[in-house]
């Protein structure tokens, strides 16, 4: 039985997710708008871990990384956006409780996963900039490995402990969830079941993810700074700035989008503003990330011109 207001004895056994129902007129512009987002993050982002994989000059740790991110990006923004196309055209927007936990545990996980591996890739930077006479052997195959499975590990296991505590949960009273996806703030207000110790694993799980993987990048790109400002040449300064650029212009919208929607009250005040937001990271910043690591990437575009130049000799 589905009941759309009000608490009742029931148990609700699946949501009505909204999704861009305020916008009835913009359907068909949104559904192109972001099936070809969609298309575009997985052409781009494959086409990215291709080529890495076929030129032996990116086989370094820093390609290693952006490869592992191209591929965790497409495992990402898969979380969420088949079912909201899906969902465009549909009479009824249904989604099982339990498939909308289970949508949540896996974006969940790559987001986790996501945190780590920008505050591994901050460290490679670090390495090669503060010390680039020794970094193939700081930065070893065997390290990285370590570091990506370690990134895997953690993000699993904390999106896991989220997981058990879902499962945990009863609905029983309106069941409609106003957003795209199945998000936490959402699922824990529409639950009839004390929500406290989720909330406490959530904030832990804030501090261990968010905070730790920020306060490691800016440590990081503090020595980098100092680094770069004792660099005695402008090209020098250039060439090491130009390193870091893309993976600061990643970490900000990864970041700064996150924190809009989940740490600003204010912010979370505006549903359209929230799901706008929502929309910046779960689907944009996954597009976007190919194209900023690529376009002002002297290593790339030398190996897309040794591509074409195979693929047409």
């Amino acid at each position: 039985m589905i009941i759309a207001e009000g608490r009742n004895s029931t148990p609700v056994t699946r949501f009505i997710l909204l999704g861009f129902a305020e916008f009835p007129k913009l359907t068909t512009v949104l559904f192109s708008t972001f099936l070809a987002i969609y298309l575009m993050t997985i052409s781009w982002n494959l086409g990215l871990i291709t080529l890495i994989k076929m030129d032996l000059h990116l086989h370094t740790p820093m390609y290693y990384f952006l490869n592992k991110l191209a591929f965790l990006d497409i495992c990402y923004v898969s979380s969420t956006a088949p079912k909201m196309l899906s969902d465009f055209f549909q009479e009824h927007k249904y989604i099982s409780v339990l498939g909308c936990i289970m949508q949540y545990f896996f974006f969940s996980t790559f987001a986790l996963i996501e945190c780590c591996l920008l505050a591994a890739m901050a460290y490679d930077r670090y390495a090669a900039i503060c010390n680039p006479l020794l970094y193939t052997a700081i930065m070893s195959p065997t390290l990285c490995l370590q570091m990506m499975v370690g990134c895997g590990i953690t993000g699993f296991f904390g999106s896991f402990t989220q997981l058990c505590g879902l499962l945990q949960l009863h609905f029983c009273g309106p069941n409609v969830i106003n957003h795209f996806f199945c998000d936490m703030p959402q699922l824990l207000i529409l639950s009839c079941s004390d929500t406290f110790f989720l909330q406490i694993i959530t904030s832990v799980l804030t501090v261990i993810f968010g905070l730790a993987s920020v306060l490691v990048i800016i440590i990081s790109y503090g020595y980098i700074v100092v680094t770069i400002l004792n660099i005695t040449s402008a090209e020098g300064r250039s060439k090491a700035f130009n390193t870091c650029a893309s993976h600061l212009t990643t970490v900000t919208l990864f970041f700064g989008s996150g924190t809009f929607v989940y740490l600003c009250p204010s912010a979370n005040d505006s549903v359209s503003q929230n799901k706008l937001a929502s929309v910046v990271y779960t689907t944009v910043i996954p597009m976007l990330n190919p194209l900023i690591y690529s376009l002002r990437n002297k290593e790339i575009k030398d190996a897309l011109n040794r591509w074409k130049k195979t693929m047409f000799s």
